[in-house]
């Protein structure tokens, strides 16, 4: 059975996870510090990751969900997902968002499966907030996408 575990202030951050989803460490140190982080562990090791962000009183946003890569495609992904959910719930959010590449078909099609809905393009936001360019699939990406889900 799985199960999250928050981590402590003094804990070491899984920067190897933080860094399949965000990859400048740059941009991971602008929230992570601000965020609850919450580990999935399998033999002790993290084997997932998501930070969760208080954006205000009502919102949060998940800053950043990875899995790591030899344990993909096992529905880990999808339990964070959920587990962040019923997280910011019992923390009295109403509204949960999450922001992705708008051309990353395969996270767009896991949010909108799990309820999320487009609310809104942030238009060049990955030229602007990040100092090299970052590709996906080689394409670099320019827009991302933000999605949102009442809770």
């Amino acid at each position: 059975m799985m199960y999250t575990r928050l981590l402590k202030k003094h804990e070491q951050l899984p920067y190897n996870l933080l860094l399949l989803a965000d990859e400048e460490m740059q941009a991971i140190e602008r929230y992570i510090h601000q965020s609850a982080v919450y580990v999935v562990e399998q033999d002790d090791l993290a084997i997932g990751v998501y930070a969760l962000y208080p954006v205000d009183e009502r919102v949060a946003e998940i800053k950043a969900i990875a899995v790591a890569e030899e344990f993909q495609n096992r529905g880990i992904g999808r339990f964070l997902l959920r587990d962040a959910e019923e997280k910011a719930r019992e923390q009295g959010y109403t509204e949960l968002i999450i922001g992705t590449p708008d051309i990353a078909v395969k996270q767009l099609a896991i949010y909108e499966k799990a309820g999320f809905e487009r609310y809104e393009i942030k238009k060049n936001f990955f030229i602007d907030y990040y100092t090299a360019p970052i590709f996906e699939d080689g394409v670099q990406l320019s827009d991302m996408a933000m999605l949102r889900k009442l809770l």
